[in-house]
Protein backbone atom coordinates (compact mmCIF):
# COMPACT_ATOMS: atom_id res chain seq x y z
CA UNK A 1 0.00 0.00 0.00
CA UNK A 2 1.51 3.27 -0.61
CA UNK A 3 3.07 5.20 2.46
CA UNK A 4 0.52 8.24 2.20
CA UNK A 5 -1.98 6.94 4.60
CA UNK A 6 -2.64 3.83 7.04
CA UNK A 7 -5.67 1.63 8.03
CA UNK A 8 -5.43 0.45 11.54
CA UNK A 9 -7.98 -1.80 13.07
CA UNK A 10 -8.74 -1.72 16.50
CA UNK A 11 -11.53 -4.23 16.48
CA UNK A 12 -13.98 -6.58 13.87
CA UNK A 13 -10.98 -8.09 12.78
CA UNK A 14 -11.84 -11.76 14.65
CA UNK A 15 -15.48 -11.76 14.63
CA UNK A 16 -18.38 -9.53 13.80
CA UNK A 17 -18.24 -6.87 17.21
CA UNK A 18 -15.81 -4.42 18.00
CA UNK A 19 -16.23 -2.30 14.99
CA UNK A 20 -13.37 0.62 15.37
CA UNK A 21 -10.74 1.44 12.35
CA UNK A 22 -8.90 4.12 12.36
CA UNK A 23 -7.32 6.03 9.40
CA UNK A 24 -4.34 7.98 9.50
CA UNK A 25 -2.74 10.83 7.21
CA UNK A 26 0.91 11.29 6.28
CA UNK A 27 1.24 13.68 8.93
CA UNK A 28 -0.25 12.01 11.63
CA UNK A 29 -3.84 13.13 11.63
CA UNK A 30 -6.17 10.40 12.13
CA UNK A 31 -9.50 9.67 11.96
CA UNK A 32 -11.86 6.86 13.99
CA UNK A 33 -14.70 5.16 11.91
CA UNK A 34 -16.48 3.74 14.76
CA UNK A 35 -15.74 2.85 18.18
CA UNK A 36 -17.78 -0.07 19.34
CA UNK A 37 -17.90 -2.81 22.00
CA UNK A 38 -16.91 -6.65 21.79
CA UNK A 39 -19.81 -8.86 22.45
CA UNK A 40 -20.18 -12.74 23.22
CA UNK A 41 -16.54 -15.17 22.84
CA UNK A 42 -14.50 -12.08 20.70
CA UNK A 43 -14.66 -9.91 24.20
CA UNK A 44 -11.52 -12.53 24.82
CA UNK A 45 -10.62 -13.35 21.56
CA UNK A 46 -10.00 -9.60 20.68
CA UNK A 47 -8.98 -9.09 24.85
CA UNK A 48 -11.55 -6.77 25.65
CA UNK A 49 -12.28 -8.20 28.61
CA UNK A 50 -14.34 -6.10 31.38
CA UNK A 51 -10.58 -4.60 32.78
CA UNK A 52 -9.99 -3.86 29.18
CA UNK A 53 -12.38 -2.09 27.00
CA UNK A 54 -10.78 1.43 27.99
CA UNK A 55 -9.37 2.76 24.47
CA UNK A 56 -5.88 1.02 24.44
CA UNK A 57 -4.18 3.33 21.83
CA UNK A 58 -3.29 6.60 21.40
CA UNK A 59 -5.55 9.15 20.49
CA UNK A 60 -4.21 12.25 20.01
CA UNK A 61 -3.68 12.33 16.57
CA UNK A 62 -7.33 11.49 16.14
CA UNK A 63 -9.26 14.59 14.75
CA UNK A 64 -12.64 12.97 14.35
CA UNK A 65 -15.12 9.91 14.77
CA UNK A 66 -17.43 9.12 11.90
CA UNK A 67 -20.10 6.71 13.23
CA UNK A 68 -21.62 4.69 10.36
CA UNK A 69 -24.66 3.79 12.11
CA UNK A 70 -25.65 3.66 15.79
CA UNK A 71 -25.79 -0.13 17.21
CA UNK A 72 -23.66 -1.08 20.15
CA UNK A 73 -21.13 -2.84 18.55
CA UNK A 74 -20.37 0.29 16.58
CA UNK A 75 -20.99 2.95 19.03
CA UNK A 76 -20.23 1.10 22.28
CA UNK A 77 -17.38 1.88 23.06
CA UNK A 78 -17.46 6.29 22.75
CA UNK A 79 -17.77 5.98 26.44
CA UNK A 80 -14.58 5.22 27.32
CA UNK A 81 -13.26 7.05 24.18
CA UNK A 82 -14.89 10.30 25.43
CA UNK A 83 -13.13 9.20 28.82
CA UNK A 84 -9.54 9.04 27.79
CA UNK A 85 -10.59 12.73 26.68
CA UNK A 86 -11.34 12.70 23.18
CA UNK A 87 -13.26 16.21 22.33
CA UNK A 88 -13.65 16.06 18.77
CA UNK A 89 -16.20 15.82 16.50
CA UNK A 90 -18.74 12.45 16.15
CA UNK A 91 -19.60 13.38 12.41
CA UNK A 92 -22.84 10.84 11.25
CA UNK A 93 -26.19 10.99 9.21
CA UNK A 94 -28.96 13.27 10.36
CA UNK A 95 -30.95 10.03 11.74
CA UNK A 96 -27.94 8.64 13.38
CA UNK A 97 -27.45 12.19 15.22
CA UNK A 98 -31.22 11.75 16.96
CA UNK A 99 -30.79 8.19 17.72
CA UNK A 100 -26.89 8.04 19.07
CA UNK A 101 -28.25 9.85 22.39
CA UNK A 102 -30.50 6.26 23.05
CA UNK A 103 -28.19 4.34 22.70
CA UNK A 104 -25.32 5.83 24.49
CA UNK A 105 -27.92 6.31 27.44
CA UNK A 106 -28.93 2.85 27.66
CA UNK A 107 -25.11 1.46 26.64
CA UNK A 108 -24.10 3.71 30.78
CA UNK A 109 -27.09 2.32 32.24
CA UNK A 110 -25.91 -1.07 31.47
CA UNK A 111 -22.61 -1.18 31.98
CA UNK A 112 -21.39 2.45 34.21
CA UNK A 113 -24.02 3.88 35.84
CA UNK A 114 -27.79 4.03 37.02
CA UNK A 115 -27.18 7.70 38.27
CA UNK A 116 -29.19 9.65 35.90
CA UNK A 117 -27.44 13.11 36.71
CA UNK A 118 -24.13 11.53 35.71
CA UNK A 119 -25.89 9.78 32.32
CA UNK A 120 -27.46 13.46 31.92
CA UNK A 121 -24.04 15.37 32.28
CA UNK A 122 -22.46 12.74 29.91
CA UNK A 123 -24.80 13.33 27.07
CA UNK A 124 -24.84 16.76 27.05
CA UNK A 125 -21.27 16.91 26.44
CA UNK A 126 -21.99 14.54 23.74
CA UNK A 127 -24.33 16.51 22.19
CA UNK A 128 -21.72 19.15 21.92
CA UNK A 129 -19.76 16.88 20.00
CA UNK A 130 -22.33 14.98 17.21
CA UNK A 131 -22.29 16.94 13.89
CA UNK A 132 -25.04 15.65 11.94
CA UNK A 133 -24.27 15.09 8.20
CA UNK A 134 -26.66 14.88 5.23
CA UNK A 135 -26.16 12.15 2.90
CA UNK A 136 -24.29 12.75 -0.41
CA UNK A 137 -22.70 15.87 0.27
CA UNK A 138 -18.56 16.64 0.83
CA UNK A 139 -17.33 17.16 4.50
CA UNK A 140 -14.19 18.59 5.59
CA UNK A 141 -13.13 16.35 8.34
CA UNK A 142 -9.19 17.35 8.64
CA UNK A 143 -7.84 20.56 6.98
CA UNK A 144 -4.37 20.83 5.34
CA UNK A 145 -2.14 19.74 2.54
CA UNK A 146 -3.34 16.50 3.14
CA UNK A 147 -6.46 17.21 4.72
CA UNK A 148 -9.20 14.64 5.03
CA UNK A 149 -12.76 14.98 3.53
CA UNK A 150 -15.67 12.11 3.69
CA UNK A 151 -19.13 11.85 2.16
CA UNK A 152 -21.75 9.55 3.90
CA UNK A 153 -24.03 7.52 1.43
CA UNK A 154 -27.03 5.51 2.72
CA UNK A 155 -26.21 2.08 3.90
CA UNK A 156 -29.42 0.60 3.80
CA UNK A 157 -29.03 -1.25 7.32
CA UNK A 158 -30.79 0.82 9.87
CA UNK A 159 -32.15 3.77 9.77
CA UNK A 160 -29.42 6.17 9.85
CA UNK A 161 -27.02 3.77 8.56
CA UNK A 162 -24.30 4.99 6.28
CA UNK A 163 -21.04 3.91 4.24
CA UNK A 164 -18.11 6.35 4.46
CA UNK A 165 -16.32 7.37 1.53
CA UNK A 166 -12.80 9.03 2.49
CA UNK A 167 -10.73 11.19 0.42
CA UNK A 168 -7.62 12.17 0.77
CA UNK A 169 -5.45 14.75 -1.18
CA UNK A 170 -2.22 14.92 -2.59
CA UNK A 171 -2.18 12.63 -3.98
CA UNK A 172 -5.79 12.29 -4.60
CA UNK A 173 -7.09 8.74 -3.21
CA UNK A 174 -10.43 7.84 -2.19
CA UNK A 175 -10.94 4.78 0.71
CA UNK A 176 -14.52 3.73 1.37
CA UNK A 177 -15.22 1.90 4.89
CA UNK A 178 -18.67 0.06 4.33
CA UNK A 179 -19.95 0.00 7.98
CA UNK A 180 -22.44 -2.56 7.74
CA UNK A 181 -24.72 -2.86 4.49
CA UNK A 182 -28.03 -3.39 4.72
CA UNK A 183 -29.76 -6.36 2.17
CA UNK A 184 -31.69 -5.02 -0.61
CA UNK A 185 -35.77 -4.84 0.04
CA UNK A 186 -35.21 -4.31 3.59
CA UNK A 187 -38.28 -2.75 5.33
CA UNK A 188 -38.61 0.91 5.52
CA UNK A 189 -34.93 1.55 3.69
CA UNK A 190 -33.73 2.29 0.44
CA UNK A 191 -31.24 -0.57 -1.12
CA UNK A 192 -27.31 0.96 -0.75
CA UNK A 193 -26.26 1.86 -4.12
CA UNK A 194 -22.45 1.08 -4.26
CA UNK A 195 -19.82 4.08 -4.88
CA UNK A 196 -18.45 5.24 -8.04
CA UNK A 197 -14.87 4.39 -7.18
CA UNK A 198 -12.19 3.39 -4.68
CA UNK A 199 -8.26 3.00 -3.87
CA UNK A 200 -9.09 0.79 -1.02
CA UNK A 201 -12.29 -0.67 0.21
CA UNK A 202 -12.63 -1.85 4.05
CA UNK A 203 -15.92 -4.54 3.74
CA UNK A 204 -17.80 -5.92 6.17
CA UNK A 205 -18.05 -9.88 5.80
CA UNK A 206 -20.90 -10.98 8.26
CA UNK A 207 -22.64 -12.95 5.69
CA UNK A 208 -19.66 -13.42 2.85
CA UNK A 209 -20.54 -17.34 3.05
CA UNK A 210 -23.95 -16.96 2.23
CA UNK A 211 -27.14 -15.91 0.83
CA UNK A 212 -30.57 -14.82 2.33
CA UNK A 213 -34.00 -15.95 1.61
CA UNK A 214 -36.27 -13.47 -0.36
CA UNK A 215 -38.31 -11.22 1.38
CA UNK A 216 -41.73 -13.51 0.04
CA UNK A 217 -40.11 -16.18 1.00
CA UNK A 218 -39.06 -15.19 4.75
CA UNK A 219 -42.78 -13.56 5.35
CA UNK A 220 -43.79 -16.82 3.98
CA UNK A 221 -42.29 -18.37 6.91
CA UNK A 222 -42.90 -15.74 9.28
CA UNK A 223 -46.92 -16.20 8.36
CA UNK A 224 -46.48 -19.94 8.84
CA UNK A 225 -44.91 -19.18 12.68
CA UNK A 226 -47.51 -16.75 13.78
CA UNK A 227 -50.09 -19.66 12.68
CA UNK A 228 -48.62 -22.30 14.17
CA UNK A 229 -48.33 -19.64 17.59
CA UNK A 230 -52.73 -19.13 16.87
CA UNK A 231 -52.82 -23.29 16.63
CA UNK A 232 -50.93 -24.27 19.64
CA UNK A 233 -51.96 -20.91 21.59
CA UNK A 234 -48.14 -20.79 22.19
CA UNK A 235 -45.63 -18.05 22.10
CA UNK A 236 -42.98 -16.95 19.59
CA UNK A 237 -40.02 -16.10 21.05
CA UNK A 238 -37.99 -13.30 19.07
CA UNK A 239 -34.42 -12.00 20.44
CA UNK A 240 -33.81 -8.92 18.37
CA UNK A 241 -31.95 -6.26 18.23
CA UNK A 242 -33.49 -2.75 19.55
CA UNK A 243 -33.18 -0.80 16.74
CA UNK A 244 -33.57 -1.93 12.90
CA UNK A 245 -34.44 -5.57 13.34
CA UNK A 246 -37.50 -4.93 15.71
CA UNK A 247 -38.71 -2.43 13.48
CA UNK A 248 -38.37 -4.51 10.53
CA UNK A 249 -40.58 -7.14 12.17
CA UNK A 250 -43.81 -4.76 13.26
CA UNK A 251 -43.52 -3.87 9.41
CA UNK A 252 -43.38 -7.38 8.44
CA UNK A 253 -45.99 -8.37 10.89
CA UNK A 254 -48.57 -5.25 9.92
CA UNK A 255 -48.44 -6.06 6.38
CA UNK A 256 -49.17 -10.41 7.00
CA UNK A 257 -52.32 -8.92 9.20
CA UNK A 258 -53.16 -6.62 6.60
CA UNK A 259 -53.84 -9.32 4.46
CA UNK A 260 -55.30 -10.98 6.72
CA UNK A 261 -58.00 -8.41 6.67
CA UNK A 262 -58.53 -7.66 3.10
CA UNK A 263 -59.20 -11.83 3.13
CA UNK A 264 -62.40 -10.74 6.10
CA UNK A 265 -60.46 -10.59 8.92
CA UNK A 266 -63.03 -8.51 11.08
CA UNK A 267 -61.48 -9.13 14.44
CA UNK A 268 -62.58 -12.99 13.89
CA UNK A 269 -60.93 -15.76 12.07
CA UNK A 270 -59.91 -15.04 8.54
CA UNK A 271 -61.96 -16.89 5.93
CA UNK A 272 -60.65 -20.38 5.26
CA UNK A 273 -58.46 -19.96 7.88
CA UNK A 274 -59.74 -21.09 10.66
CA UNK A 275 -57.32 -19.17 12.67
CA UNK A 276 -58.66 -16.03 15.26
CA UNK A 277 -56.02 -13.57 13.97
CA UNK A 278 -57.84 -11.49 16.43
CA UNK A 279 -56.45 -13.36 19.41
CA UNK A 280 -52.70 -12.52 18.36
CA UNK A 281 -50.73 -10.16 20.97
CA UNK A 282 -47.91 -8.84 19.62
CA UNK A 283 -45.59 -7.65 22.22
CA UNK A 284 -42.67 -5.18 22.05
CA UNK A 285 -41.25 -6.31 25.98
CA UNK A 286 -38.00 -3.40 25.75
CA UNK A 287 -38.48 0.09 27.06
CA UNK A 288 -35.45 0.32 24.17
CA UNK A 289 -36.86 -0.87 21.78
CA UNK A 290 -39.75 0.92 22.32
CA UNK A 291 -38.03 4.59 22.39
CA UNK A 292 -36.16 3.53 18.98
CA UNK A 293 -40.00 2.60 17.19
CA UNK A 294 -41.03 6.08 18.52
CA UNK A 295 -38.13 7.38 16.88
CA UNK A 296 -38.31 5.75 13.57
CA UNK A 297 -42.04 7.11 13.55
CA UNK A 298 -40.56 10.55 13.97
CA UNK A 299 -38.12 9.77 11.60
CA UNK A 300 -40.46 8.91 8.53
CA UNK A 301 -38.81 11.56 6.14
CA UNK A 302 -35.93 9.09 6.07
CA UNK A 303 -38.42 6.18 5.49
CA UNK A 304 -38.42 4.31 1.60
CA UNK A 305 -41.33 5.04 -0.79
CA UNK A 306 -42.93 2.32 -0.01
CA UNK A 307 -43.18 2.71 3.71
CA UNK A 308 -44.41 6.56 2.82
CA UNK A 309 -47.19 5.15 0.61
CA UNK A 310 -48.45 2.69 3.31
CA UNK A 311 -48.74 6.18 5.67
CA UNK A 312 -50.74 7.78 3.20
CA UNK A 313 -53.18 5.48 2.63
CA UNK A 314 -53.98 5.52 6.24
CA UNK A 315 -51.47 2.80 7.52
CA UNK A 316 -49.12 2.64 10.76
CA UNK A 317 -46.73 -0.07 10.24
CA UNK A 318 -44.95 0.85 13.19
CA UNK A 319 -48.16 1.45 15.21
CA UNK A 320 -51.34 -0.88 14.76
CA UNK A 321 -53.59 -2.02 16.96
CA UNK A 322 -52.95 -5.44 17.88
CA UNK A 323 -49.45 -4.04 19.37
CA UNK A 324 -48.63 -3.38 22.88
CA UNK A 325 -45.27 -2.71 24.34
CA UNK A 326 -44.42 -3.17 27.90
CA UNK A 327 -42.03 -0.74 29.88
CA UNK A 328 -42.13 -1.53 33.75
CA UNK A 329 -39.98 -4.76 34.88
CA UNK A 330 -42.89 -5.89 36.85
CA UNK A 331 -45.07 -5.50 34.15
CA UNK A 332 -42.77 -7.58 32.07
CA UNK A 333 -42.46 -10.29 35.03
CA UNK A 334 -46.19 -10.64 34.89
CA UNK A 335 -46.42 -10.64 30.95
CA UNK A 336 -43.73 -13.62 31.34
CA UNK A 337 -45.86 -16.19 33.81
CA UNK A 338 -48.96 -14.90 31.94
CA UNK A 339 -47.89 -16.04 28.65
CA UNK A 340 -46.02 -19.33 30.24
CA UNK A 341 -49.37 -20.66 31.96
CA UNK A 342 -51.98 -19.53 29.57
CA UNK A 343 -52.72 -21.02 26.62
CA UNK A 344 -52.80 -16.95 24.87
CA UNK A 345 -51.18 -16.89 21.12
CA UNK A 346 -48.56 -14.19 20.84
CA UNK A 347 -45.62 -12.79 19.60
CA UNK A 348 -42.87 -11.48 22.03
CA UNK A 349 -40.00 -9.05 20.45
CA UNK A 350 -37.46 -8.60 23.17
CA UNK A 351 -33.76 -7.72 23.44
CA UNK A 352 -30.85 -8.52 23.58
CA UNK A 353 -30.51 -9.79 19.70
CA UNK A 354 -28.07 -12.45 21.12
CA UNK A 355 -29.80 -13.36 23.84
CA UNK A 356 -26.78 -12.02 25.92
CA UNK A 357 -29.01 -10.22 28.89
CA UNK A 358 -32.25 -8.24 28.63
CA UNK A 359 -35.50 -9.21 29.09
CA UNK A 360 -35.53 -11.93 26.48
CA UNK A 361 -33.68 -14.23 29.20
CA UNK A 362 -36.26 -14.64 31.40
CA UNK A 363 -38.80 -15.95 28.36
CA UNK A 364 -36.55 -18.18 27.78
CA UNK A 365 -36.07 -19.26 31.05
CA UNK A 366 -39.90 -19.80 31.37
CA UNK A 367 -40.59 -21.03 27.80
CA UNK A 368 -37.57 -23.12 26.38
CA UNK A 369 -38.87 -26.24 27.65
CA UNK A 370 -42.42 -26.00 26.78
CA UNK A 371 -43.00 -27.38 22.82
CA UNK A 372 -46.04 -25.11 22.47
CA UNK A 373 -43.60 -22.00 22.29
CA UNK A 374 -40.92 -21.13 19.63
CA UNK A 375 -37.69 -19.11 19.30
CA UNK A 376 -36.94 -17.40 16.03
CA UNK A 377 -33.99 -15.96 15.02
CA UNK A 378 -33.56 -13.35 12.95
CA UNK A 379 -30.25 -12.14 13.07
CA UNK A 380 -26.78 -13.18 13.38
CA UNK A 381 -25.52 -14.98 16.49
CA UNK A 382 -21.96 -14.42 17.78
CA UNK A 383 -20.07 -17.36 18.75
CA UNK A 384 -20.06 -17.88 23.00
CA UNK A 385 -23.55 -16.30 23.25
CA UNK A 386 -26.93 -17.91 24.73
CA UNK A 387 -28.47 -17.63 21.19
CA UNK A 388 -25.68 -19.15 19.24
CA UNK A 389 -26.33 -22.04 21.80
CA UNK A 390 -30.18 -22.37 21.52
CA UNK A 391 -29.63 -22.19 17.90
CA UNK A 392 -27.16 -24.76 17.29
CA UNK A 393 -28.25 -27.44 19.83
CA UNK A 394 -32.37 -26.46 20.07
CA UNK A 395 -32.91 -28.06 17.05
CA UNK A 396 -31.20 -31.55 18.28
CA UNK A 397 -33.09 -31.48 21.60
CA UNK A 398 -30.03 -30.44 23.30
CA UNK A 399 -30.27 -28.26 26.63
CA UNK A 400 -28.61 -24.69 27.69
CA UNK A 401 -27.68 -23.12 31.18
CA UNK A 402 -29.48 -20.92 32.50
CA UNK A 403 -29.13 -18.99 36.01
CA UNK A 404 -27.10 -22.58 36.83
CA UNK A 405 -30.23 -24.64 35.83
CA UNK A 406 -29.78 -26.65 32.83
CA UNK A 407 -33.21 -26.64 30.71
CA UNK A 408 -33.82 -29.12 28.19
CA UNK A 409 -35.21 -26.81 24.96
CA UNK A 410 -38.38 -28.10 23.54
CA UNK A 411 -39.34 -25.54 22.09
CA UNK A 412 -38.93 -25.33 18.29
CA UNK A 413 -36.02 -23.42 17.68
CA UNK A 414 -36.21 -21.86 14.01
CA UNK A 415 -33.79 -19.19 12.10
CA UNK A 416 -34.95 -16.87 9.46
CA UNK A 417 -31.66 -15.51 7.61
CA UNK A 418 -33.99 -13.33 5.01
CA UNK A 419 -34.00 -11.02 7.83
CA UNK A 420 -31.09 -10.24 8.53
CA UNK A 421 -30.01 -6.38 8.31
CA UNK A 422 -26.99 -7.36 6.87
CA UNK A 423 -25.56 -8.02 3.28
CA UNK A 424 -25.32 -11.63 1.93
CA UNK A 425 -22.79 -12.63 -0.50
CA UNK A 426 -24.04 -11.86 -3.79
CA UNK A 427 -25.02 -8.48 -1.91
CA UNK A 428 -21.45 -7.57 -1.26
CA UNK A 429 -20.49 -8.54 -4.52
CA UNK A 430 -22.89 -6.54 -6.20
CA UNK A 431 -21.47 -3.71 -4.07
CA UNK A 432 -18.18 -4.34 -5.51
CA UNK A 433 -18.78 -5.19 -8.78
CA UNK A 434 -21.16 -2.16 -9.68
CA UNK A 435 -18.21 0.06 -8.77
CA UNK A 436 -16.90 1.48 -11.81
CA UNK A 437 -13.50 1.98 -10.89
CA UNK A 438 -12.45 -1.31 -8.88
CA UNK A 439 -10.35 -0.35 -5.87
CA UNK A 440 -6.60 -1.27 -5.85
CA UNK A 441 -7.13 -3.44 -2.50
CA UNK A 442 -10.57 -4.89 -0.40
CA UNK A 443 -9.90 -5.48 3.49
CA UNK A 444 -12.04 -8.17 4.97
CA UNK A 445 -13.11 -7.20 8.12
CA UNK A 446 -16.65 -7.66 10.54
CA UNK A 447 -16.14 -11.26 9.87
CA UNK A 448 -15.94 -15.30 10.99
CA UNK A 449 -12.94 -16.87 9.82
CA UNK A 450 -14.93 -18.99 7.30
CA UNK A 451 -17.40 -15.85 5.73
CA UNK A 452 -14.26 -13.86 5.09
CA UNK A 453 -12.38 -16.53 3.45
CA UNK A 454 -15.47 -17.75 1.27
CA UNK A 455 -15.94 -13.97 0.14
CA UNK A 456 -12.25 -13.78 -0.45
CA UNK A 457 -11.95 -16.74 -2.75
CA UNK A 458 -14.95 -15.46 -4.83
CA UNK A 459 -13.82 -11.78 -4.76
CA UNK A 460 -10.23 -13.15 -6.14
CA UNK A 461 -11.93 -15.23 -8.93
CA UNK A 462 -14.13 -12.33 -10.09
CA UNK A 463 -11.12 -9.42 -10.12
CA UNK A 464 -7.97 -10.34 -10.58
CA UNK A 465 -6.79 -7.36 -10.30
CA UNK A 466 -7.75 -6.76 -6.95
CA UNK A 467 -5.55 -8.07 -3.86
CA UNK A 468 -8.19 -8.84 -1.13
CA UNK A 469 -6.87 -9.42 2.25
CA UNK A 470 -8.35 -10.68 5.35
CA UNK A 471 -7.74 -7.80 7.92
Amino acid sequence: MPATFTITHHGATTGVTGSCHQLTLPDGQAVLVDCGLFQGAETAADGASASQLEINFPIDKVRALVVTHVHIDHVGRIPYLIAAGFRGPILCSQASAALLPLVLEDALKVGFTKNQGLIDQFLKLVAQQIVPLPYKQWHKAIAGVHGLRIKLQPAGHILGSAYVECEIGQPRQRIVFSGDLGAPYTPLLPAPQAPYSADVLVLESTYGGSTHQSRKDRRTRLQALVERALKNQGTVLIPAFSIGRTQELLYELEEIIHRQKLKGFKGGAAKGAGLDWGTLDIVIDSPLAADFTAGYAKLRDHWDAEAKAKLLKGRHPLAFEQLTTISSHTDHLQNVVMLAKTGKAAIVIAASGMCSGGRIVNYLQAMLGDPRHDVLFVGYQAAGTLGQAIQKYGPKGGYVELDGQRITIRAAVHTLGGYSAHADQKDLLNFVGRMRHKPRQIRLVHGDAGAKQALREVLGGLHPGVEVVVA
